[in-house]
């Protein structure tokens, strides 16, 4: 065989089934969520996700993902990390100190656009503040006006899990307020967030056994899943390139038989990865992702991998080339006390898949 040509050696080193820093995603896949049961709690599905959804802009110690929003949800990304700054009276998007050139206002608008043009689509939106040394006292209240002004009708605010009948064509609101619900209560989900990387094999340990949780564990609690994590000799990057395979290789053992891995977060995710979390709906999940054309994805090898968390821490609407596009209202979000204790007292604060029909 003849030597890989430069431009191809750059696409293997930033592209792989499970890995993927280029500009568009492989393959994409709008409507994965149409052919699942009405029925279904979200607690029950197996969703991929991106932490720091966002994070777009800075340096390599602060960029996270490499699509833009609406890329990632078309390929099959349904759960967004959002973090917001109450700056000049509006919420602004940002990773610590960096703002990322976006609003909450103008998320919130792409992806309603997104899910207007799919409608069997729901959408999981974790909306924080960014590093608070003192939580803004507006920000709550902005948060709300922000929702009921951009929601249109279309989010989900309330603390029970809904069925994804329930929630069809909206965004569900994980809440990580201090006082207030404003959505599902973030808290009391089940979460492995080992974000402070000092080991790499210990923060892939930590991201197995918490998979495997989900796996086995009670499919009325929502699991999250952190596979992102940043550290003082490390940057989201190298553990996106060290987790992921190994993220890879460990979902692909059970391929081809439905497990509910819960929501799975991600930095820098690859469309094979993607698609394997996707396909673990199964027997639902049916149909086909459509691939990008002239951007080749690279197997993997093996990974030498060895043998909880439960609190946290650019595009068009379409697919990046072409997948054919494929609403029950709900009440404007409110905000009301929280009725059940938080899990500790804080002191200030904190394819295409074949489209279907409601």
């Amino acid at each position: 065989q003849g030597a890989c040509s430069p431009g191809s050696m750059e696409v293997q080193c930033r592209r792989s089934a499970a890995f993927d820093c280029m500009p568009q995603p492989a393959a994409c896949c709008p409507d994965w969520m149409a052919g699942l049961p009405d029925a279904l709690p979200l607690s029950r599905l197996s969703i991929p996700g991106t932490h720091d959804s966002l994070s777009l802009f800075g340096s390599r110690r602060l960029r996270c993902q490499s699509w833009g929003l609406e890329a990632q949800l078309a390929a099959g990304v349904r759960f967004l990390d959002v973090r917001c700054k109450l700056a000049r009276g509006e919420l602004h998007i940002y990773h610590l100190c960096t703002f990322q050139r976006a609003s909450l206002r103008g998320v919130l608008r792409r992806t309603l656009h997104f899910l207007r043009a799919h409608p069997g689509e729901a959408v999981l939106m974790r909306i924080k503040e960014e590093l608070p040394i003192f939580p803004r006292p507006g920000f709550a209240a902005r948060l709300h006006r922000c929702l009921l002004e951009e929601g249109q009708g279309r989010v989900w605010c309330r603390e029970e899990v809904p069925t994804l009948g329930q929630v069809r064509g909206k965004i569900v609101v994980l809440e990580a307020l201090a006082r207030e619900v404003l959505g599902i209560p973030y808290e009391q989900l089940s979460i492995s967030d080992a974000w402070n990387v000092l080991s790499l094999e210990r923060k892939w340990a930590r991201a197995r056994r918490h998979l495997e949780r989900a796996a086995g564990g009670d499919p009325t609690t929502m699991h999250l899943t952190f596979c992102s994590g940043n550290g003082l000799f490390t940057c989201p990057e190298e553990v996106a390139r060290f987790v992921n395979p190994r993220c890879y290789q460990h979902l692909r053992r059970r391929g081809g038989q439905p497990v509910r891995w819960g929501v799975v977060i991600m930095d820098f995710p690859g469309a094979g990865l993607l698609r394997l979390i996707v396909e673990s709906n199964a027997p639902w999940a049916s149909g086909h992702i459509t691939a990008a054309p002239s951007t080749p994805t690279v197997p993997l090898r093996q990974p030498h991998s060895r043998g909880d968390r439960r609190r946290s821490r650019h595009s068009s609407t379409h697919c990046p080339r072409r997948c054919p596009s494929g609403q029950m209202l709900l009440p404007a979000p409110r905000l009301c006390r929280r009725t059940s204790a938080p899990v500790e007292q804080k002191r200030i604060s904190s394819s295409c898949w074949a489209p279907g029909s409601l």
